[in-house]
């Protein structure tokens, strides 16, 4: 006999998904903080060996961030992350195949303030990632400094995040047999800095470490835009130039992350919170960019890929542009 369980009512959904968008924020904004200062407590306690264990295991376990992480399935398919889906919703759309027998690097644009297409396509199955692409395994790259922290460096790797430097990069991209995607947040934290609704501009124009690498292993760009990204937070006011600009790019020199001012809504009410607006995402893939490999490509050589792509990500912009309601009359500004 099969039960059947009641659906569940709208409001309740709608706390569900709330929840979840919480639980995503706290994990990347206090989770790291809390994991650091429970690591250290524990020497303080009955529990030290705890700590102990894992400083040993963490010692042996050093090297496995930048050999493709360790990835947890079930964390992957955890149904929190089909309720974070819901609350924008987010999608995950394909305008071409992509041969399992081949690796990719993903250009993913833009960050955003905390990435969260980025996140939920590449780090959940909450899209459906593996249906829309069988035979492909995604990697999303991030700042190694977050692989530093205990415990948190485990949770982070589960999704299949790995630290943004070139050995981790170049271990996924000439992995034997294909079937591996490295998807790289071209604009990075300094890109949060510009986030927000109704901006097109991506940091983009002198960024090209990710095209070399392509070409020196000879693998096919990918372009990928999230239409939304930007449309969840509001930001204060940072015109370049201005004394908050150049503080937050100090920070960002000492600290190695950007901390964009941003808010939204609240749990309770709409008004003011860190809670992001329900807002679509649409995170749209492009076709692959053939790349011919060569280990020392010259600045030329680099160049002509890199606008190619330039050309292609412009492209899938204004191509699907008028299906996310973006005026007719905007355009991506390179910078």
């Amino acid at each position: 006999m099969k039960v059947k369980f009641a659906p569940l009512s709208v409001p309740l959904q709608r706390r569900l998904q709330t929840a979840s968008v919480v639980q995503w924020i706290f994990s990347f904004l206090g989770l790291a903080q809390c994991c650091t200062a429970a690591f250290i407590a524990l020497f303080f306690t009955r529990f030290w060996l705890v700590s102990t264990l894992y400083a040993a295991w963490w010692l042996i376990d050093r090297e496995k961030p930048s050999k493709g992480g360790r990835r947890i399935h079930i964390l992957r398919n955890c149904i929190v992350w089909s309720y974070m889906r819901d609350y924008f919703p987010i999608t995950l759309m394909k305008t071409a195949e992509l041969d399992p027998r081949q690796n990719y690097l993903v250009g993913f644009h833009p960050h955003g303030v905390l990435a969260a297409g980025a996140f939920l396509n590449f780090c959940t199955e909450a899209s459906g990632f593996s249906m829309l692409f069988p035979g492909i395994t995604p990697h999303l790259m991030m700042l190694s400094l977050w692989f530093r922290i205990p415990f948190f460096r485990d949770y982070v790797m589960s999704g299949g995040l790995i630290p943004s430097d070139k050995e981790s990069a170049s271990y996924v991209l000439q992995k034997p047999g294909g079937g591996n995607l490295l998807a790289i947040i071209v604009g990075g934290a300094q890109e949060a800095l510009d986030a927000r609704p109704g901006s097109f501009t991506l940091l983009l124009k002198n960024r090209k470490g990710f095209v070399r690498l392509a070409i020196q292993h000879g693998t096919p760009l990918v372009p990928a835009f999230s239409f939304g990204e930007n449309d969840v937070f509001d930001q204060v006011k940072n015109p370049k130039g201005s004394w908050l600009r150049r503080i937050q790019h100090r920070l960002q020199k000492i600290m190695g992350v950007s901390l964009p001012l941003f808010h939204a809504r609240g749990i309770f009410q709409y008004s003011f919170g860190l809670i992001p607006y329900r807002r679509p995402i649409c995170t749209v893939v492009g076709k692959p960019i053939p790349v011919q490999k060569k280990n020392r490509p010259s600045e030329e050589e680099v160049d002509q890929v890199h606008q190619k792509y330039l050309n292609e990500l412009s492209n899938l912009f204004e191509k699907h542009k008028a299906k996310y309601n973006v005026p007719e009359n905007s355009h991506l500004e390179f910078i």
